[in-house]
């Protein structure tokens, strides 16, 4: 192959620091009509962390939590709450040990254009109170969902 014609690097997209703020102030405000507090995790397409919030009367195991939820979904861009089908297949299953792999409601990829630009993790309520406040804070913002 040449190197003329070899592609040596692919545009990147990620979501920007004022729509990670903006994203986690749509959270708290969806947790609070919901009634819950949350720990809010946003993390770039590569699962480093961007931006993180913990309301003050989050659990403090909520912020652990909602890290490895954005950390998960920017891996392999698949809300977390999906994770429990797959993990029931005995072929994927050993991927459970994963320290990090967090397989409960409440983590979605931050789809922009149909890219992934990010993760988003939250935790704090039941796992539908946290989906719940993620799909909505993803609609307040304009991102798309997936449909899993």
């Amino acid at each position: 192959m040449s190197t003329d014609t070899l592609q040596k690097s692919a545009p990147a997209s990620t979501i920007t620091q004022a729509a990670a703020g903006a994203l986690i102030a749509a959270v708290h405000t969806a947790a609070a009509r919901i009634g819950f507090t949350a720990a809010v995790a946003v993390t770039d397409p590569g699962g480093h962390l961007k931006a993180f919030d913990r309301a003050d009367d989050a659990p403090f195991l909520a912020a652990e939590v909602a890290l490895d939820k954005a950390w998960t979904v920017a891996s392999f861009q698949t809300p977390t709450h999906a994770w429990n089908d797959y993990l029931a297949n005995p072929k994927i299953a050993p991927l459970a040990s994963h320290p990090r792999l967090m397989a409960v409601g409440g983590g979605y990829p931050i789809i922009d254009n149909g890219r992934c630009v990010g993760g988003l993790g939250i935790s704090g309520g039941s796992y539908e109170q946290d989906q719940q406040a993620a799909e909505e804070a993803l609609a307040a913002i304009g991102y798309e969902r997936p449909v899993n």
